[in-house]
């Protein structure tokens, strides 16, 4: 039951979402445009300001482009066998390879593992984002019916204002550039409005989710990836990784979350199987609420 409230909190904010999605009906992209491009600037500037540059960040960043790889081959596989067309493999990739580190990983981590924990998801969610805007955008137009080019991918990696304020937090870290109290209390507070801002927006994204014309093999197929072998193969990764127990900790358990809601935009934008990627993120979520707890049972919290 205590593992489960770690969840359940998340889970009432999502639902605050929701509901308020159905009975109101918000413009959903003003609401995510503003926590991606005011609110999630702050809160990297922020970890990335006041932790200090250690071997950490590149055994992070390792450990994201092992898992992302090893997870795209696994998906390929599995699409051969099942004589998956170019649509749905690229929708199977998206499904599969993004996990939901940001507005569900990271506030499960900060229930978890309190704040140390919580900067370690911080800083996992930067390099998936950047992932997620290089290699999830390739598989979109793989996909899809519009597509892109390496420079459009790069211009569109380059515009994303997290990255932005992570560089900026180590640049300023480095140059042992002092920010006075009173301005670092108000990045906080705008970093900490992030967290739950883009959890209510998961919310109103999953009320919108179509179901229609849905290939359920594949949405089967794409969900025991994401929620199964994921933390598997990141169980894998940490063994052979030199950090501490608590960071292998939030990398399985982040490993282990449902399908990323950006992959279902990004469906929508390229027409890569939009249907079955919202639907993916739609099960994989709910999913979430029994395997969750099972994976924090197992690493023993």
């Amino acid at each position: 039951m205590d593992l489960l409230m770690i969840v359940l909190p998340a889970f009432l904010i999502f639902l605050t979402g929701y509901i308020g999605q159905k009975w109101i009906g918000f413009e959903i992209k003003s609401i995510s445009m503003a926590a991606l491009y005011l609110m999630s600037p702050f809160l990297a500037f922020r970890t990335f300001y006041a932790n200090e540059l250690t071997m950490e960040y590149v055994y992070i960043t390792a450990f994201c482009l092992i898992l992302s790889l090893a997870l795209i081959i696994v998906v390929l596989i599995t699409g051969f066998f099942m004589k998956a067309t170019r649509q749905k493999m690229a929708a199977m990739i998206l499904g599969g390879v993004f996990m939901n580190s940001g507005n569900y990983g990271a506030p499960v981590v900060l229930f978890a593992f309190g704040a140390t924990g919580f900067d370690y998801a911080v800083i996992i969610m930067v390099f998936q984002a950047f992932l997620m805007n290089t290699i999830g955008l390739f598989a979109a137009s793989f996909g899809g019916e519009e597509e892109t080019t390496l420079k459009q991918s790069l211009q569109r990696v380059a515009r994303m204002p997290v990255l932005h304020g992570a560089i900026l937090g180590v640049v300023l870290q480095l140059l042992n550039v002092h920010i006075p109290p009173t301005f670092m209390d108000a990045i906080s507070l705008v970093a900490d409005a992030s967290i739950p801002t883009v959890m209510l927006v998961l919310g109103m994204q999953l009320a919108v989710i179509a179901t229609k014309r849905v290939a359920y093999q594949y949405v089967n197929a794409v969900a025991v990836i994401r929620m199964a072998v994921s933390p598997l193969l990141a169980v894998a990764i940490v063994s052979f990784l030199p950090v501490n127990d608590l960071l292998k900790d939030v990398m399985i358990l982040l490993a282990a979350m449902p399908a990323a809601a950006n992959t279902t935009m990004f469906a929508i934008q390229f027409g890569t199987e939009p249907d079955l990627v919202s639907f993916t993120t739609l099960i994989t979520t709910l999913l979430s609420i029994l395997t969750i707890p099972l994976v924090l049972f197992l690493i023993g919290i």
